[in-house]
């Protein structure tokens, strides 16, 4: 049958309208059957109210947690990162950035667990400056970029300090820490005529000579300093007094071997403090030991060029000094003017006792085994009849290399107060270049030799001095 054009046409449209109509009903038929058997996905939230905490960025890691509030995020007094830059810092190395982080100092004290950030790629210049407590616990000083003061003494603020540049007092659980510098621009410091040796023809000349020691943490406790390199300070790079519970730990310290008095770690009055898996060479002590320390650990430390590690000086202008429970392990000192050193004044008093060498690798050190108790910065120094009583001291697995221009083991101990307890076992040191030296040097020095020792040491006493030393004069108890 012969259709007319007309009805062909509309035959047509009206299949084409029921096939759209159907695949619409399918469409809406799927959707409405994924909603009734399952509910839809909640909305993604950026900060979700109840989320687990950010973990914390590894060590070695210079980046800042993502999370600006790694505690309770419904309580604004934790866990805020404050960073300077925010404080109107401008980190150009030029600038004067003090005010910003005093600000973003005091700020961060308030809250608990704050963050102070001097972030990286930038270098901030500060002057002298004391970041006060008491603040809330978990304080941390982060330092990224680059953290200096004025160039030089000329540069200093007069009416600053010249004995110290930063300043944390009173603090109680804070951390110093970060993947950044500190670098203290000391060269025009050391060049000062009255430092050793910088004078005219070089001689010392006399006039003003104080220096800043660089970081200095006062009557403060539990801290930790960790991952940071401190470079080329005036004078000490880092000193402890009068504080409790420090841990330090993957530090980089390096200033010159001729640059004078630049202790590495200095610490005094202060108890309880572990230092570890550090490296230190500078001009003086690798670390130094102040009166009034005790339960000190040290552990993984490679040092020199340096003065080596010391206990001391105690004694001076005939003082009491009180030094316990010292260990220095699995160290390491090369290229250094000393090695293990204990050193006093004339006329002092107190002890050192309950001090450990152990598993110590010596390198070319000029005096690698030292108790000097005639200690003296001049040549007209007098014996005097009392001095600090050094007792029970053991050198353990010491072995390497030595100057043969001094005896490699030297106890040169007090004509009235001897040293007692000494404890020689596997110590073999060999000259680095030349002959062995075989003649080292004891005087009133008491202790045994658990092994034969390289060079021989049959100078060291038996037994015990037959007279003793008065108890309460050179005793330590309840100190």
């Amino acid at each position: 049958m012969e259709m007319a054009p007309g009805f062909l046409v509309i035959l047509i449209t009206m299949s084409l309208l029921f096939s759209l109509n159907t695949s619409n009903v399918e469409g809406r038929y799927h959707y409405h059957k994924k909603q009734n058997n399952k509910a839809p996905p909640p909305p993604v939230r950026s900060s979700p109210v109840h989320s687990p905490p950010v973990p914390s960025p590894p060590a070695n890691s210079p980046s800042v947690p993502s999370d600006p509030y790694p505690n309770d995020p419904d309580d604004p007094t934790t866990g805020y990162t404050f960073n300077v830059m925010s404080f109107g810092a401008v980190g150009d190395g030029s600038t004067d950035d003090t005010a910003a982080f005093r600000d973003a100092w005091k700020t961060a004290c308030a809250v608990e667990a704050g963050v102070v950030l001097a972030p990286a790629k930038y270098c901030f210049k500060i002057t002298s400056t004391i970041f006060n407590g008491p603040c809330k616990p978990g304080l941390v000083f982060q330092v990224d970029g680059i953290l200096m003061p004025p160039d030089g003494p000329e540069e200093w603020p007069k009416a600053d300090s010249t004995q110290q540049w930063l300043v944390f007092y009173r603090l109680d659980n804070m951390s110093l820490t970060g993947s950044g510098t500190i670098e203290g621009n000391g060269q025009k410091w050391w060049d000062l005529p009255c430092k050793p040796h910088r004078g005219p023809n070089g001689s010392t000349s006399k006039g003003p000579c104080a220096s800043p020691a660089m970081i200095r943490f006062f009557m403060s406790q539990n801290l930790v300093v960790r991952g940071l390199r401190i470079q080329n300070s005036p004078m000490f790079h880092m000193k402890f007094d009068g504080c409790e519970g420090v841990l330090i730990e993957k530090l980089t310290i390096s200033s010159p071997k001729l640059s004078p008095n630049t202790d590495g770690i200095h610490i005094e009055n202060t108890r309880g403090v572990g230092i570890y898996n550090s490296m230190i060479a500078n001009g003086d002590d690798c670390i130094s030991i102040g009166p009034g320390c005790s339960d000190v650990d040290i552990e993984g430390v490679t040092c020199g060029p340096s003065h080596g590690i010391s206990i001391g000086s105690l004694g001076v202008h005939n003082s009491r000094a009180c030094v316990s429970n010292i260990s220095v392990r699995n160290a390491v000192i090369r290229e250094s003017d000393n090695g293990l050193r204990i050193k006093t004044w004339q006329g002092g008093t107190g002890s050192v006792t309950g001090i450990l060498f152990e598993n110590i690798q010596i390198e070319n050190v000029l005096n690698c085994i030292l108790i000097d108790q005639y200690y003296c910065l001049q040549k007209a120094c007098l014996n005097q009849t009392s001095a600090v009583y050094v007792n029970d001291v053991t050198y353990r697995n010491i072995k390497g290399t030595y100057d043969v221009r001094n005896t490699p083991i030297h106890f040169a101990c007090s004509d009235t107060v001897a040293c007692t307890n000494i404890t020689m076992s596997d110590v073999e040191l060999l000259p680095h270049e030349g002959e062995l030296v075989e003649d080292p040097f004891c005087w009133n020095a008491y202790g045994t030799q658990e092994t034969l020792t390289i060079p021989p040491i049959n100078c060291l006493r038996d037994g015990e001095p037959q007279s003793m030393m008065e108890p309460s004069k050179y005793g330590c108890y309840g100190s």
